[in-house]
């Protein structure tokens, strides 16, 4: 069949959604199907499809409106992605729930995703668990400090300096060391990264990074730390678990919903005290990390490479 993927983000980009779509569109490929991937859905014959998959119910709408009317026998999925599964749709937003009702599947990224949708709609909802592998050579964890890795980008929904100020807030004798890698989405987070970084010698901002650096920076680290006030189902969680790396993170329902309710590397969103007490904790008890370290392991087969395409066979049989 010929895909037709709509992503708010250009291809290119590494944002979030991009990222998902690139790599749905490898997994489709290998399934044997042609895949187009685009930021919009226009009618024309080079954008004509067999199924057109939307990511995020409210930035694809136009999209997902235009296809649904000059195609409207076409299966067409929509896939919620974090801002319009906890944002949109409790806020009521039209856009983002005409959408899912056009929606012949809905696709969530983590199993609390369900929860977040209208009940007379889960019944077309599939779960889908990105997967992730990780580096062949991981690099060896640092000897002269406790190395707390951020992979985030720099925008307000991420809460990106919280490990930073947590970090601040730990004895003098704490080892911690927080390297952060991500691109600042507009001057005003820039400023704020260069500014910690100059004054916290506990935080080190890399900027962007490409994908294989960054899984090789986590691949080394003792903790991922997440620190989102909002996430569908975070890749960099599953890249975590792929590493072995555990993880601390916002409870929120979409890192409940990928790492499980009897998890206990949770903080409250906004929780500085709570991260700074728990990284203390673990950086002075060491059978606390080996505890959530053998969790994490637990979770692997749940993002392995071949559940992915499983769940997209699935879903496209359903269809």
């Amino acid at each position: 069949m010929k895909f037709f993927i709509v992503t708010p983000e250009a291809p290119r980009s590494t944002l979030g959604n991009a990222v998902t779509a690139n790599r749905w569109a490898e997994i489709l490929r290998e399934l044997g199907h042609e895949v187009a991937v685009a930021t919009q859905w226009k009618p024309g014959a080079d954008e004509e499809c067999d199924v057109m998959i939307g990511l995020h119910a409210r930035r694809s709408f136009p999209s997902i409106e235009r296809f649904h009317r000059v195609h409207p026998g076409v299966p067409l999925i929509v896939a919620m992605t974090g801002t319009d599964l906890y944002g949109d749709l409790p806020a009521g937003n039209p856009e983002a729930q005409r959408s899912i009702e056009l929606a012949t599947r809905i696709v969530v990224l983590q199993e609390a995703g369900l929860e977040g949708l209208p009940e007379g709609l889960r019944g077309k909802v599939s779960v889908i668990y990105q997967s992730a592998i990780a580096p062949a050579n991981p690099r060896p964890p640092r000897q002269d400090c406790l190395e707390v890795c951020v992979l985030s980008h720099l925008r307000d929904v991420k809460d990106p300096l919280l490990a930073a100020n947590a970090a601040r807030l730990l004895p003098d004798r704490s080892r911690v060391r927080v390297v952060h890698a991500g691109r600042a989405l507009s001057s005003d987070w820039e400023q704020a990264a260069r500014e910690e970084e100059r004054k916290n010698p506990r935080y080190e901002w890399l900027g962007d990074l490409p994908h294989e650096e960054a899984m090789y920076l986590l691949s080394g680290s003792r903790y991922l730390v997440l620190s989102s006030l909002m996430e569908g189902g975070a890749s960099v969680i599953a890249e975590a678990v792929a590493c072995g790396i555990p993880v601390l993170c916002s409870k929120i329902p979409g890192n409940i919903g990928m790492l499980g309710a009897d998890y206990w590397g949770y903080f409250s969103p906004r929780g500085l005290g709570e991260l700074a007490e728990m990284l203390g904790l673990l950086e002075s008890t060491p059978s606390t990390h080996e505890d959530l370290r053998q969790h994490i392991l637990t979770l692997q087969p749940r993002f392995s490479p071949t559940q992915e395409p499983t769940s997209w066979r699935r879903l496209l049989a359903a269809l």
